[in-house]
């Protein structure tokens, strides 16, 4: 187990221990600080494989809400997870599928590259025709079984292997046939090398389908290849926008757009996803695959805006090396090949025990992206597992013409590299490992450690309620108590005393006067008590009437900042001269350019032309 450490004392306190799964099952764990970035993870596993092309690896997993990431290299690890349930667990995967997997320089990176395709092809999202699909489960076979033996092979041996969603009996004879007689005296290495070269011209190489629905309601799967944008429905493809053509990415709340150009006329695609955090996770991939595939430097790659709206929306950047940077790395690398340690037959995922009887499938054309907590679940006796996985192999024939070109070229740019696998074939060994247990797939492989709910606190603290002053109620005597009786001077109460009938009858006159005056007097303010404090009483009893008052008041006021902000900002853009390589970014972009001529220009005009006729009318006047 590593230990990332820091010199201080205090974070020691704060380690989160992490679970990483690879791609043969296996788990490895790392303890790291609440500080540390995804980066210091996907190093972790790499230095485990001594891989150096590792640029087309990332590591995924699902955070509390079901929804699924790619773990960010250059965020903290803690800060993306969002669960405060321990261990983390994430999985080591293939990203970024290259597009020409026989450029790969090293043997233990298409071993990788194969045991993610074998996952692939287990799980439906590798569909393919049954001559493929023979083909495929021959060369995994070869790979993990070695040459046809008679005398140790039953004539039932295919049936161990679980290699595909859909196994029929005809299928399983059809891999037979292949292994027994095309696929004889090869080993491992050049199986599995065979298997990519296959596998990389299929339509959906290297296609994570995005579930989601189009502007007519109907379920599509959207994906991301080296080649473009695609989408599927069922098992066809109905749309393919290579990268050169496809101008920008973005999304808005649970919609997602991707505009281009197709055969010279400007296309808007508009697709629906379950949640924002689903679309947002769509619009990244979309964005990195873009730019890895897309871009000859990866000083080429740009900041990306979710919107085209001023200062709104998401903005992020894709932070790797692109396919061609990787490309020219992997050719310099002069370092004798690591040693590949593979799974020995029984150990590997393709074997198990269930009978044909024990696997239970709901066909359906593509896997979902979207995790589901249901897609997996061990039953009591620990050697047998029920699949549920909404997969079907795809009886759809990819075109012959694509498929004629591309075969003699691979076979021809490969021959070198089949010559140098060739006469290691026979010293090629398995090295011995502890044995494994199948696990769920991506859908729920990240969730099984996090499955319990979070809590929410329901209950609401509004401080605003104990800011309102407390009313004085009537009874107890309140605002009247003020103004209870009027107040005699000393003087006045001796003449009462000593003065004649005549001056006393004229005081008692007077008294009569006073006491009207301040009855009137009284009868005024009681009314004004009343009503101030009834209105007191309102605004703290009635909390819906605060809320929306309060409710107004912050609206006002975030209103009249964002206007002063921003009106000065967009004044500062369209009619300043200043040359800052800021302001020179914002005025070249398509958005700011179109809101330019097609708004602020015509409505520039309107006024002018306003002002114009009023001063010519006072002029006139």
């Amino acid at each position: 187990m590593l230990r990332f450490r820091s010199p201080s004392i205090r974070s020691l306190d704060q380690e989160v221990l992490c679970m990483i799964r690879l791609l043969d099952d296996s788990e490895i764990s790392c303890t790291i600080q609440k500080e540390t970035k995804g980066q210091f993870l996907l190093d972790h596993v790499c230095n485990h494989y001594n891989l150096l092309e590792k640029d087309y690896f990332g590591i995924r997993y699902v955070d509390p809400e079901k929804q699924r990431h790619w773990l960010e290299p250059n965020k903290p690890v803690v800060k993306q997870m969002k669960s405060p349930l321990q261990p983390y667990t994430m999985c080591f995967r293939v990203k970024f599928y290259p597009h020409e997997p026989m450029k790969i320089k090293e043997e233990l990176t298409r071993y990788l590259l194969y045991l993610q395709l074998k996952r692939d092809i287990y799980h439906g999202r590798l569909l393919c025709p049954f001559a493929e699909a023979a083909y495929l489960g021959a060369c995994i076979v070869q790979a993990e079984l070695g040459d046809y033996d008679p005398e140790e092979h039953p004539s039932d041996y295919i049936r161990d292997f679980k290699l595909f969603p859909k196994q029929s009996l005809k299928l399983e004879r059809k891999i037979m046939e292949i292994h027994k007689n095309e696929l004889r005296g090869q080993c491992a290495a050049l199986a599995e090398l065979n298997m990519l070269q296959r596998a990389h011209s299929l339509e959906t190489y290297g296609v994570d389908p995005h579930p989601c629905k189009d502007f007519t309601g109907s379920t599509a799967f959207l994906g991301f290849t080296a080649t473009g944008f695609v989408v599927f429905q069922g098992n066809k493809r109905i749309h393919l926008l290579k990268w050169g053509d496809v101008s920008k990415l973005k999304f808005e709340g649970k919609t997602f757009y991707v505009i281009g150009v197709q055969k010279e006329k400007k296309l808007v695609l508009t697709f629906h996803t379950s949640t924002p955090a689903a679309c947002k996770h769509l619009w990244k991939c979309g964005v990195e695959n873009q730019a890895f595939y897309k871009c000859a430097k990866s000083s080429q790659i740009k900041t990306v805006s979710s919107s085209n709206i001023f200062f709104k929306g998401s903005r992020f950047r894709y932070s790797g090396r692109v396919a061609k940077e990787v490309i020219e790395a992997s050719s310099k690398i002069q370092r004798e090949p690591p040693e590949v340690r593979r799974a020995q037959f029984g150990q590997s995922r393709s074997f198990t025990s269930l009978s044909h009887k024990n696997l239970i499938m709901n066909m359906e054309p593509l896997v979902p992206a979207l995790p589901s907590t249901n897609e997996y679940e061990e039953a009591a006796d620990p050697g047998v597992v029920a699949v549920k996985d909404p997969v079907l192999l795809s009886p759809f024939e990819p075109s012959a013409a694509a498929a004629d070109k591309e075969q003699p070229s691979a076979e021809r740019g490969n021959s070198s590299l089949i010559n140098e696998l060739q006469p290691h074939c026979v010293s090629l060994e398995t090295s011995n490992l502890p044995p494994q247990t199948p696990k769920a797939e991506d859908g729920l492989e990240e969730d099984d450690k996090g499955s319990d709910a979070l809590t929410i606190s329901e209950l609401e603290y509004s401080p605003c309620a104990s800011m309102l002053p407390t009313p004085v109620e009537d009874s107890q005597g309140g605002v009247n108590q003020l103004f209870s009786s009027p107040v005699q001077s000393p003087a006045r109460f001796l003449r009462e005393l000593h003065a004649d009938p005549d001056i006393q009858a004229q005081l008692e006159a007077e008294r009569e006067r006073e006491r009207a005056y301040e009855c009137t007097r009284l009868g005024a303010r009681s009314g004004m008590s009343e009503v101030l404090s009834s209105s007191l009483h309102l605004l703290s009893s009635n909390e819906r009437v605060n809320t929306w008052v309060l409710g107004i008041a912050r609206f006002v006021a975030v209103l009249m900042g964002v206007l002063l902000i921003t009106v000065p900002t967009l004044l500062l853009l369209l009619e300043s001269d200043i040359d800052v390589s800021f302001l020179h970014e914002i005025r070249q972009t398509p958005e700011f350019e179109q809101f330019h001529y097609d708004y602020y220009c015509p409505l520039r005009r309107w006024i002018l032309c306003k002002i114009s006729m009023a001063m010519e009318n006072l002029w006139s006047d």
